[in-house]
C-alpha cells in the first residue's frame, strides 16, 4: 500500500448564536432514540479496532450497514493479545456473530489496499488512529465523509440527552467520574464515557438497540481526548464544554502547542443550545484558540466562574449569564489531595449547567461520598510497618506528578517515581527510577543539583523492594510516573495493578 502525506491540520472557527439565559430556557421535547438502519445499504469502514473502533463497528451494523473493520496491527488475531487486550477479529467476537454472514461484516488485520477506503461511504476513525496514517488526511482533503468514533456515535444521541464534555491535559477521569458520582447519588440516570471506560458508541447502540419514546439517560458525561476531536465534529454539540488545564503533552502528535489548543478547542465549535463553556484563567494558547467562538464563558479561578478557597475548602460560584451565584461546601471531601477540590468545585458547576434540576444544595450533599477513580493518588495500603502505599500510576506526564507531589508537601516520604521533575521532589527523600533510560535520566536529575538519594533499578518490582527496606513508620511509597507505561506494562492500569500487587505482598 502506497500512502501519500498530507498536513491535515487545518482549524475553522464557528460562530454560534448567543443563547438565552436559564430562566428564558425553554424545556426540550424528548425524542425517541429510534433511528433503526438509518445507514441501510451503505459501507462503512471502521479504522483501529480497540475498544472505540469495535464499539463503532457495532454501532455501525446496528445501524443497518455493512462494515469494513481495519487495523494495520495483525497480532489482533493472537490469542495471546485477545487475553491481554480483549480484541479479536470481529468475526470470533461473540458480539458479531450474527453479522458472520460474510457480506455484511468483512475484517482486515495488517497490510490492506488503501484504495477500499474510496469505495466506502463513511470512515470512522478511532481515536488511537493518527490522521497522519492509513491516508486519512488525504481522504479529508478530498471531501471523504470521514468521521471521528465521538461524531459517528453523537449522530444518533437524541438532543434532549444534555452532554457535558471534559477535556484537558490532568484531571479528565477525575471530573467525569465525580459528576456521575453525583448524578448516581442524586437518582438522574447518565451515561459516563468516552476516553474513559465504555465509548460513546455504546450509548448510542443502546438507543438503536432499545428504542423508546424516553431515552435512557438524562444525561452524558463524556471525558474526550485530543486524539477523538483531531477531525472536527459535526454532530457532537456538548450542552456543557469544559477545558481543564492545558500543558505540553502528545506533542508528537499534535506538534505545536497551538495546535494542540485548537484541537482541544474543537469542543465549542457546535454548541447547540448551550449554556456553559469552562475553561482555566489565564492560559494563552486556550484565549487564542477560542476567539471568534460565541458561547457563555465561565472561567476555572476567576468571575464568571468559579474560585476555590482550599483553605476555607469552599468553592464560590458566579455565572450571572446561566443563573448561577452560590457556594459549594468541600469540607466533607474524604478523598485525597487539595487539587480534587478544584476537581470537585468544577464536576459541580458543570452540573449546575447542565440545567437537568439540580442546586447547589443537592450538590453539597454528594461531596463526601466522592471517590477518584482507581491509579489517581489512590492508597491502597497501609501495611503493619506504618507505611502507607500510594498508586499515582495515572500520572503519565510531569505535570500530573507534580499536582501529586504537592499535595505530600510537609510529609515524610518514602516514594517511587519514573521520570520526575527535580524540582517538584525536593521535599522527597528517595527517588527510584525505572524506565528504559533509567540511567540518562537519573543523570539529568543529579546533574541538576538534586540533593535527595536517588537509585536507577531494574524494574517495578527492584524499586519497590528497595523502598519497603528503607521505609519507615510513617513514611509513603507512592507510584507517580510522570510518564507513559510501555516499555514494562501494558498502560497505567496494568501498572497501577502491578505496583498494588507488590505492595501487597510480604
Amino acid at each position: 500500500m502506497k500512502l501519500h502525506a498530507c498536513n491535515y491540520y487545518k482549524h475553522e472557527t464557528v460562530t454560534l448564536k448567543p443563547i438565552h439565559s436559564a430562566k428564558n430556557t425553554k424545556p426540550r421535547t424528548i425524542k425517541s432514540c429510534g433511528l433503526k438502519q438509518d445507514l441501510q445499504g451503505q459501507s462503512v469502514a471502521v479504522i483501529g479496532l480497540g475498544k472505540s473502533g469495535r464499539a463503532a463497528a457495532r454501532l455501525a451494523l446496528a445501524r443497518g450497514a455493512s462494515v469494513l473493520a481495519i487495523d494495520q496491527n495483525q497480532n489482533l488475531g493472537h490469542l495471546e493479545l485477545k487475553r491481554l487486550v480483549g480484541s479479536i477479529p470481529l468475526q470470533k467476537d461473540s458480539l458479531f456473530e450474527k453479522y458472520n454472514d460474510g457480506l455484511s461484516l468483512r475484517t482486515i488485520l495488517g497490510d490492506f489496499d488503501g484504495e477500499l477506503l474510496k469505495d466506502v461511504d463513511v470512515v470512522v476513525v478511532s481515536p488511537g488512529v493518527s490522521v497522519e496514517s492509513y491516508g486519512l488526511a488525504c481522504l479529508l482533503q478530498s471531501g471523504k465523509r470521514v468521521m471521528s468514533e465521538l461524531d459517528f456515535a453523537a449522530q444518533v444521541i437524541p438532543r434532549s440527552i444534555k452532554i457535558l464534555a471534559v477535556t484537558g491535559t490532568n484531571g479528565k477521569s477525575t471530573v467525569v467520574t465525580f459528576v456521575g458520582q453525583m448524578l448516581n447519588h442524586l437518582g438522574i440516570e447518565a451515561f459516563v464515557g468516552g476516553n474513559l471506560g465504555n465509548p460513546l458508541s455504546e450509548a448510542a447502540f443502546h438507543c438503536i438497540a432499545l428504542p423508546s419514546s424516553k431515552p435512557k439517560f438524562q444525561a452524558s458525561i463524556v471525558e474526550v481526548s485530543s486524539y477523538q476531536m483531531e477531525i472536527p465534529n459535526k454532530y457532537f454539540c456538548p450542552t456543557v464544554s469544559v477545558v481543564l488545564n492545558l500543558t505540553p503533552d502528545h506533542l508528537e502528535r499534535h506538534k505545536t502547542m497551538k495546535n494542540y489548543a485548537l484541537t482541544k478547542c474543537h469542543l465549542f465549535s457546535h454548541m447547540v443550545n448551550t449554556k456553559l463553556g469552562l475553561l482555566p484563567f489565564g492560559n494563552q494558547h486556550l484565549n487564542e484558540a477560542i476567539k471568534g467562538h460565541r458561547f457563555n464563558l465561565a472561567w476555572i479561578g476567576a468571575f464568571p466562574g468559579v474560585k476555590i478557597d482550599t483553605e476555607a475548602k469552599t468553592a464560590s460560584f458566579e455565572v450571572p449569564a446561566v443563573g448561577v451565584v452560590s457556594q459549594l461546601q468541600l469540607h466533607n471531601m474524604k478523598v485525597m489531595g487539595r487539587h480534587n477540590y478544584h476537581n470537585a468545585a468544577v464536576a459541580a458547576l458543570s452540573v449546575l449547567g447542565l440545567d437537568i434540576g439540580v442546586d447547589v444544595e443537592a450538590l453539597n450533599s454528594t461531596i463526601e461520598i466522592l471517590r477518584t477513580p482507581p491509579h489517581r493518588m489512590q492508597i491502597v495500603h497501609r501495611d503493619i510497618q506504618g507505611v502507607t502505599w500510594v498508586d499515582d500510576s495515572k500520572a503519565t506526564n510531569l505535570e500530573a506528578t507534580c499536582t501529586g507531589l504537592m499535595d505530600l508537601k510537609g510529609h515524610k516520604s518514602d516514594a517511587v517515581y519514573v521520570n520526575v521533575n527535580a524540582i517538584c521532589v525536593s521535599q522527597l527523600k528517595d527517588i527510584y527510577n525505572l524506565v528504559y533510560e533509567r540511567v540518562l535520566i537519573w543523570k539529568t536529575l543529579v546533574n541538576n543539583g538534586l540533593s535527595i538519594p536517588c537509585f536507577a533499578v531494574a524494574n517495578m518490582k527492584d524499586a519497590v523492594n528497595h523502598a519497603r527496606r528503607m521505609a519507615t513508620n510513617g513514611d509513603a511509597i507512592v507510584l507517580s510516573p510522570g510518564c507513559a507505561s510501555f516499555d514494562e506494562f501494558r498502560n497505567f492500569e496494568h501498572r497501577g495493578m502491578v505496583f498494588q500487587e507488590l505492595a501487597f505482598s510480604a
